[in-house]
């Protein structure tokens, strides 16, 4: 048996797999699988959804579709990864031609990281800035202008000439010749929450659109340089480094989370916001909508992290007999239960809000940025000790972003390491450091005065149709064309035979329900594509043919993986195509002491360049 070395410390010597290596606990490949699931959006987008599609009768669609497509693609994909112990692009020789679509993932996952990390530098920042007396945000400042204002202000109003003629005129103006609004004449408008105006012109000082880039924000650009430095730190011995840090990053949200309800609950007010939530106010009317359905299905796959490499990375790393099945179970159970508890603490401080404010908590409930860095920072500054709440509230943006940033770091790693296993192993932490630094420039952009508009345009087109076309031909590869029987076959092999009527249900997911879901929120996202905009501003013609250029870079690598293939394969046309739907010679068990009789003449799975495509008279080929 070999022994980890200097070289190699990202193995132990109890390891299994002494190449790759495992993780130290099955605790920390749990923890790191809920913290890569549970992120901002389970804080920031779920519980706005719930209010907005019938409150407590929205969890009747989210459940469903968490059965028949969040936890039959989830537990594929762990199954995947942990069977053939390799990452996201190299798991592909299940099915050669559709290797495009682990690169799809992984180049999906790559953009997605770079801006995600711009979201935790935006959270640093918040936190930092919350280490005062009073929060800056608490009132209009020197950096507000004469919309700044808790209350309606008046925009225009009647007013009488020296002529004595009566005319409507703009406030501003009136103001400046020293007239008076006539009683009863002025026109209100909401004013802008001081919390909007320190986010806009301090926190991100906006400029008017994405043609107008202007420079850099140095302090936001430092808080990126420390949230990558943090993620390098975490990761620098791989997961047996990222293992340990998820302890705190993954649990601590949890009790912050308790801490912010058990707050929330003794407000003055937090009942009409939880009732605007998910009691009171349930609409099971809306379930009658297609849109609450599809809202339900896009949150569950996106929340669960399906589709983007991670899930087969991180599950790379197990042992081979582990239960990969609870393991699913577990992680999305958590997950969905993460999101419905984040919304309590959520609403019931927004209820506190609209009561004080006198507004309905439908005037004051947001979603997205909105609701993390103006609606709720609103709210914390109306409290007593607002700035420890306010601390305490960014530090769990911040650790809820971190988790997920590191399996997205460690899924391109793995990705590496599977394609040059020799140089990672001598050269993990320089190449570890040195994708961190890449990242860090090419997100500096979305840190200029435009960079929020950089942020919204990458998340619109990369974080969308994507993920689920690479989803869809991830189901249609694996069941319909490897074989759905041989991969439960496979997976039989880890967790031990089950009898038939188990798999009945996975095997309608995974054969019909499941992929035609996928489809159905496909081609509904592609007919109800709009222009992005942010802030009610349009972008740019360039802008979103910049868009669509990254996506359309992401996907491509589909079909030319898969001409590329085809071309390798020996034979006729034919010939080559069928080869290439066949698994390669090098397919199966990372170790030769789990192939069993299925895989006793299978290539060691180290060997890439001579094996990768199988020859015309069979799907394997003799070592």
């Amino acid at each position: 048996k070999v022994t980890a070395s200097s070289e190699n410390f990202h193995v132990g010597e109890n390891d299994e797999n002494q190449d790759r290596g495992n993780w130290s606990k099955k605790s920390d490949y749990l923890l790191s699988m809920v913290g890569y699931a549970v992120g901002l959006g389970n804080v920031w987008r779920f519980p706005y959804l719930t209010y907005n599609n019938g409150g407590g009768a929205f969890l009747i669609p989210y459940a469903i579709m968490l059965a028949l497509a969040g936890l039959p693609l989830f537990f594929l994909e762990c199954s995947l990864g942990q069977f053939a112990s390799l990452g996201p692009v190299s798991v592909w020789r299940i099915l050669p031609l559709f290797q495009g679509v682990g690169i799809t993932m992984v180049l999906i996952s790559i953009f997605v990281t770079i801006y995600y990390n711009v979201i935790i530098a935006y959270s640093l920042y918040y936190m930092f800035a919350s280490f005062q007396s009073e929060l800056p945000w608490k009132n209009c400042s020197y950096w507000a202008d004469e919309n700044c204002s808790r209350s309606p202000i008046v925009t225009h109003c009647n007013v009488i000439t020296i002529l004595g003629e009566i005319i409507q005129v703009n406030k501003s103006w009136a103001d400046i010749h020293n007239l008076n609004c006539i009683n009863g004449s002025e026109i209100y408008q909401p004013g802008q929450l001081p919390s909007e105006q320190y986010w806009n012109k301090v926190a991100l000082q906006r400029s008017s659109g994405m043609d107008e880039t202007g420079g850099i924000v140095w302090y936001l650009a430092l808080c990126l340089l420390l949230a990558w430095l943090i993620v390098g730190a975490a990761l620098f011995k791989g997961i047996k480094s990222s293992g340990k840090v998820v302890y705190f990053t993954a649990i601590f949200p949890y009790v912050v989370l308790l801490i912010l309800l058990i707050r929330g609950a003794t407000l003055e007010g937090a009942s009409k916001g939880i009732s605007y939530y998910i009691g009171a106010q349930s609409n099971f009317t809306k379930l009658r909508e297609a849109e609450v359905w599809k809202d339900a299905a896009t949150q569950i796959f996106y929340s669960l992290s399906v589709a983007w490499g991670g899930l087969v990375a991180l599950s790379s790393y197990n042992k081979f007999n582990n239960n990969c099945f609870s393991d699913a179970i577990v992680v999305c159970l958590t997950n969905c239960l993460t999101s419905v508890f984040a919304g309590f603490a959520i609403f019931s401080i927004l209820g506190h809000m609209a009561h004080i404010s006198g507004k309905e908590v439908s005037q004051v409930v947001k979603s997205g940025f909105d609701l993390a860095f103006i609606a709720y920072p609103e709210a914390l500054a109306q409290l007593p000790g607002g700035p420890f709440w306010s601390i305490l509230f960014f530090f769990m943006l911040l650790t809820l972003g971190l988790d997920s940033q590191f399996a997205s770091i460690e899924t391109i790693t793995t990705t590496i390491q599977d394609l040059f296993p020799k140089v990672m192993k001598k050269m993990r932490v320089p190449i570890t450091l040195g994708c961190c630094l890449v990242l860090f420039l090419l997100g500096l952009v979305c840190v200029t005065q435009a960079g929020i508009y950089w942020v919204h345009l990458i998340d619109h087109f990369c974080a969308g149709w994507g993920i689920l076309i690479a989803a869809i031909l991830e189901i249609i590869g694996i069941i319909w064309i490897y074989g759905g029987n041989r991969f439960i076959e496979d997976i039989e092999m880890m967790i031990g035979a089950k009898r038939w009527i188990f798999w009945l249900w996975w095997r309608a997911c995974w054969f019909v329900i499941t992929p035609l879901l996928l489809i159905a929120i496909l081609i509904w996202s592609l007919v109800k594509f709009h222009r992005p905009e942010y802030a009610k501003i349009l972008y740019p013609d360039w802008g979103v043919a910049l868009g669509w250029c990254m996506i359309i870079f992401c996907i491509i690598w589909i079909p030319i993986m898969a001409v590329i293939k085809i071309i390798q394969a020996e034979g006729n046309i034919f010939q080559r195509f069928v080869n290439c739907c066949r698994p390669a010679s090098n397919w199966g068990p990372y170790l030769e002491r789990h192939r069993g009789e299925r895989y006793k003449d299978m290539v060691d799975p180290k060997k890439e360049t001579d094996h990768e495509i199988p020859t015309v008279s069979g799907s394997r080929k003799p070592e």
